[in-house]
């Protein structure tokens, strides 16, 4: 493990500043009717509330800030099971840089409706591995490459989101992040390991979208089998850089049934009086784990990451477990 390529709390900073301006600092809020429903209390990081719809916005925005006029004008490519799609139109449009944005036919249509109404090109492969086979094609064909997670400009604005949750929060001893790729929790832990020390921090997945928790096991990224329904969460496998953040900051990866992330999400509607995604709504499940671990005295933070499901989706998804 190399930790130097840990990022510095003055990287996350340096994004803070860069992206203030194009993204909203979303509001830190305790929840009462999670404190009732999980029996300790809880702080929520409401990125759903994010332009975009998700934190994706953040190391979007970064990225696209961070360019050359040369790579500006060459147009811009990701690969996206959704969210980061949404987030990379919406921006480029916004600065005004042609993006193309590949999705699994997986991937929920309203991602790519949003993504082509914002001006991308939207280019639909079978799989989310045939996605990342044609996101390197079109790089090397000269677009240049918005990475979902491998990137070290991406991961520090994506750790905006924990440097706001140390600003705003009340004393917190347990912080719940999903993970996908793992740009997230990666940013998110290295601005809490510098800025709330003290707090512990676990990493939430989906069965069948397990790529941190099998790199864990390997000593290193491996390639993994996908079938969660969780899109958003769904990355054929982590990277080097995401992979040293966790196993260097992170307690524990924490992996549910996408039947629990469709309950979460319900019981965040309910309870919370948010509507999110089961990627985030995955937290609530582990939560409860985590609380079983920690014992008396926790205070949790949830980062809820995004909201954009369709209520026709999340319901079509509970019937499919068995929830309503």
């Amino acid at each position: 493990m190399d930790i130097a390529n840990i990022t510095d709390i003055q990287a996350i900073e340096a994004a803070a500043e860069r992206i203030a301006g194009h993204v909203v600092r979303t509001p830190t809020v305790a929840s009462p009717g999670l404190t009732d429903l999980l029996g300790a209390p809880v702080t929520t990081k409401l990125e759903l509330l994010q332009r975009t719809g998700s934190f994706k916005a953040r190391g979007a925005t970064a990225k696209l800030l961070s360019l050359s006029e040369a790579e500006r004008a060459a147009g811009v490519v990701a690969v996206s099971g959704g969210n980061h799609g949404i987030a990379l139109a919406v921006m480029s449009g916004a600065l005004d840089v042609k993006a193309t944005v590949v999705m699994p036919r997986a991937a929920p249509a309203r991602a790519a409706r949003i993504a082509e109404a914002a001006g991308a090109t939207v280019r639909l492969t079978e799989d989310m591995e045939g996605a990342f086979a044609l996101m390197s094609r079109l790089e090397a064909e000269g677009l240049t490459l918005v990475h979902p997670y491998d990137d070290p400009v991406v991961v520090a604005a994506q750790g905006t989101v924990g440097l706001e949750l140390a600003e705003d929060a009340d004393e917190l001893t347990d912080v719940l992040v999903s993970i996908g790729g793992g740009g997230l929790i990666a940013g998110v832990a290295a601005a809490l390991r510098a800025r709330r020390p003290g707090v512990r921090i676990w990493g939430v997945e989906t069965e069948g979208a397990q790529a941190m928790s099998e790199a864990l096991a390997a000593g290193g990224p491996v390639p993994v089998a996908l079938s969660s329904v969780v899109s958003t969460l769904s990355a054929p496998s982590v990277c080097e850089l995401t992979y040293e953040h966790v196993s260097a900051l992170v307690t524990e990866v924490l992996v549910v049934s996408d039947a629990e992330a469709v309950r979460g999400t319900l019981d965040l509607a309910e309870h919370a009086k948010v509507w999110a995604e089961p990627a985030a709504g995955c937290l609530l499940p582990a939560a409860r784990r985590v609380l079983e671990r920690v014992g008396d005295g926790a205070r949790l933070g949830l980062v809820v990451c995004g909201g954009n499901a369709s209520p026709w989706d999340v319901m079509s998804w509970a019937d499919r477990f068995g929830l309503r």
